[in-house]
């Protein structure tokens, strides 16, 4: 496996130099500053080349050039003047899938990147509605998202998406469409909810202020009444609709025997909203109309901010399934290129990626490097630099020039994928912290009831006619929404922010547990230094040369899966190899053009004396020995200052030799050094801490860390490490930062203390409350608005996590 080096794009002299040359009136790109170059426009403006001169000549031609004097941002990227195919657009597969009937037509939904204001969206929809066919276009420059509707039969859908082309703007397909509207959709019905109960709210509260105001008894039984019926019109809705998610929580519940919080919101609602009815229809003294409403409206609110945790949390991931683009171009075997959809692309298929747009699969890159953005799936920003050879991944962004990749990883098997699979089974599964808050809210519910059936039957026999209205207010307010909302909306909010930091939970625990690690073991290769190691020295023995001996251990090296490969990258001359095996903690075995070789320690590859080199022999004949040269991540020491600082004791453990162990184990001040340790050693070292009473976090990258990632407590995979690693750890950092780990471990503790703090109020307002209800001290709508407060107070309290984002 390689790993490639980065680059940052971003210099100072490239800054200065895009500063000071003049920006494009179209699309805002620096021009060239060569006069043969430049374009200057019928209206004596400058552009950076053709494609978006004729732009802004349709666009005045159009007479819709109010479109650069509305405009408050260079919006449209480069157009460029390179022919673009958008025959696929008219795919029957593509449409089926993507497209939807509509009357006189069909409706698409696409995205595009450089719509930035709201001139763009007004720009795009004017001219795409002077095309032929088009019925309907409808831009949001918010969103990105551009709804077309047009007749097939009069234009097809490339003729329309042309013309947005021309003006700068590349059509994308909106992946995830169904999620998409289906997300909007649910939170569109959850304020329609809120809307309803709010109305309904203030106009019940309204009458009930008049009822309550009535302290001698003087309004008239007939006006009464009429404002008790007005209220019960007003509550029905809120309670059967604003409150049916409660109705049917509760429904479940009763199905499954089991007593939870809906059950107690729904319960006391309807209790509330039936005995005000039957005080109603009897002319009773009291009704509770507006602690029913008061109760479902603000319950909703604070629902609907738990679900704004949870799309915090879930942002990062849908960004990253949403990154790999529809459409791929591919080569064919004559050299020539077509259009296809990225679900055709085959392992082996060269794919082609223009400047601006995403890299459609795992691959290989050929010719002459590239740049490469891969802020959404690492966090860095800027552009790197890959060469030939190196692993590019889909969904990263190609810049400055087209590029050429051969695909190895596709669908399902590509990076991206695999790491949006383990977010999700991990975000699917309940922590166990979360499952006991559960467990203890469903005993205080059960506790709850039978301290409301004593204080009703303490209060029949004190004073009967308040018997009702004081048990009611107890039931409002204990209401244990804070607990149970205590544990999930801290965590959710905890792993958006993890997310946003550049690492992925992949475990459901690995939150709680990285918060309580007292001893942290780093892998040294690949972790702690540099993931590209280079050859110091090659000695050569027995005739055989320094070329050959480096296309064998390249060979061998290739599909090994650990950093070192990287150091003979370069080398590697495509010898036929077979029957590969990693020997764990030894080195690699195969078959190298027929004959077996062994490629790692002195005393596997040749029976001689380990002395830390890299040896190349036939188990008992050296033919060669290589000297690898590393170096420390240059975040490194800033990392583990950091973990020292936050109270962790370090070890470091590694299969290499003494002599470079010891060295940078003396370089990072880390004094627990163990070398020469094989994946059983390391496992072993991790039980005996543990044994110990310690709880360890482990860091590594290779597949011989994999049983040891397993093992630890919590564990942490380095982003370009071994798939299996990654699958075997509990968190997988998207970039290739080291601080990402004291920033998560932070986190880690304060979403714990958060946590603790909302366990704390709400056992304090609970103890306070509670005894305060059933001495009669607190109305039902006094209750409901307690309750809804304590509610809001641990939601705000969880959602400070998402502004601590390290």
């Amino acid at each position: 496996m390689t790993y490639p080096a980065s680059t940052t794009l971003d210099t100072d002299d490239a800054r200065v130099a895009a500063a000071s040359a003049p920006a494009c009136h179209h699309c805002g790109e620096p021009v060239p500053r060569a006069p043969s170059q430049r374009v200057t426009g019928d209206d004596g403006q400058p552009y950076c080349c053709d494609g978006c001169a004729a732009a802004a000549r349709w666009i005045r031609d159009a007479d819709l050039g109010d479109y650069y004097r509305l405009r408050t941002a260079a919006a449209a990227g480069r157009v460029g003047t390179d022919a673009i195919d958008l025959s696929v657009w008219d795919r029957e597969d593509v449409l089926r899938e993507h497209a939807h009937p509509v009357d006189g037509g069909r409706r698409i939904t696409l995205l595009t990147d450089g719509m930035r204001c709201a001139a763009c969206a007004w720009l795009i929809q004017k001219a795409l509605a002077r095309e032929p066919g088009v019925r309907e276009v409808t831009a949001n420059a918010v969103t990105g998202r551009l709804r077309i509707d047009w007749d097939p039969a009069r234009t097809p859908l490339s003729a329309v998406l042309r013309r947005l082309s021309s003006l700068g703007y590349r059509p994308y397909l909106a992946t995830g469409e169904a999620r998409e509207r289906a997300r909007i959709a649910e939170r569109n019905r959850w304020l329609l909810r809120l809307g309803v109960a709010g109305l309904g709210t203030l106009q019940a509260m309204m009458l009930a202020e008049a009822l309550y105001l009535d302290f001698d008894n003087q309004m008239p039984a007939a006006t009464r009444d009429f404002f008790r019926w007005i209220a019960f019109l007003l509550s029905t809705p809120v309670v059967f609709y604003s409150g049916w998610p409660f109705l049917s929580g509760m429904w479940r519940e009763l199905r499954m025997r089991h007593v939870g919080m809906d059950t107690l919101i729904a319960g006391s609602t309807l209790l509330a909203y039936f005995a005000s009815l039957v005080e109603t229809l009897r002319g009773g003294a009291h009704v509770w109309f507006d602690a029913a409403v008061m109760f479902v409206f603000l319950l909703l609110a604070a629902r609907m901010l738990e679900q704004r945790a949870r799309n915090v949390a879930s942002a990062q991931v849908d960004a990253l399934a949403r990154a790999r683009p529809a459409f791929a171009t591919r080569e064919t075997a004559d050299g020539r290129r077509e259009a296809v959809p990225v679900t055709d692309l085959r392992v082996g298929d060269v794919a082609c990626v223009a400047a601006g747009e995403p890299v459609p699969a795992d691959g290989q890159l050929l010719g002459d490097g590239a740049w490469l953005e891969e802020s959404l799936l690492t966090g860095e920003a800027g552009a790197v630099r890959k060469l030939a050879g190196d692993a590019v991944y889909a969904g990263t962004v190609n810049r400055e020039a087209p590029a050429r990749l051969r695909v190895t990883g596709t669908g399902p098997q590509t990076r991206l994928s695999q790491l949006t699979r383990l977010v999700e089974e991990a975000q699917s599964h309940r922590p166990a912290l979360a499952r006991a808050a559960d467990r203890v809210g469903g005993r205080f519910v059960v506790g709850l009831l039978c301290v409301a059936a004593l204080v009703w039957l303490g209060w029949r026999l004190h004073d009967p006619s308040r018997a009702f209205e004081v048990t009611l207010a107890l039931l409002v307010i204990s209401c244990p929404c804070a607990l149970s909302l205590a544990v999930p909306t801290a965590l959710a909010t905890a792993h958006g922010a993890l997310a946003r930091a550049g690492v992925l939970a992949t475990r459901a625990d690995a939150l709680d547990t990285l918060a309580g690690a007292t001893d942290l073991v780093f892998d040294k290769t690949g972790t702690l230094s540099d993931e590209r190691p280079g050859l110091a020295d090659v000695s050569t023995f027995h005739g055989v040369s320094r070329d050959d001996a480096l296309a064998i251990a390249a060979a061998l090296e290739c599909d090994a899966g650990h950093p070192i490969a990287a150091a003979f990258a370069r080398a590697d001359a495509g010898l036929p190899v077979s029957a590969v095996r990693t020997v764990p903690g030894l080195g690699v075995e195969g078959l190298v053009a027929g004959r077996a070789w062994r490629l790692g320690q002195a005393g596997f590859a040749c029976a001689g004396d380990d002395d830390g080199a890299l040896w190349l022999g036939d188990g008992r004949m050296a033919v060669a020995r290589f000297e690898l040269r590393e170096a420390l991540r240059p975040d490194a020491a800033d990392a583990v200052h950091a973990l020292r600082s936050l109270g962790l004791r370090l070890h470091l453990c590694s299969g290499d030799a003494p002599a470079p162990v010891r060295a940078v184990g003396d370089a990072l001040g880390i004094e627990a050094v163990h070398a020469r340790q094989r994946p059983e050693d390391k496992l072993a070292m991790v039980r005996a801490l543990q044994a110990q009473g310690r709880v360890v976090a482990m860091v590594g990258d290779g597949l011989n860390d994999a049983p040891v990632l397993a093992g630890a407590d919590v564990s942490l995979a380095m982003d370009r490490g071994a798939a299996l690693a990654q699958r075997a750890a509990d968190l997988v950092m998207t970039g290739p930062t080291l601080l990402r780990i004291p920033a998560a471990v932070a986190l880690a503790r304060r979403t714990r203390r958060v946590v603790r703090q909302n366990f704390g109020w709400a056992l304090g307002y609970n103890l306070v409350a509670v005894p305060l209800a059933a001495a009669g001290l607190v109305t039902p709508w006094i209750a409901a608005l307690g309750m809804a407060g304590s509610s809001l107070v641990v939601t705000l309290n969880a959602l400070r996590l998402a502004r601590s984002t390290p």
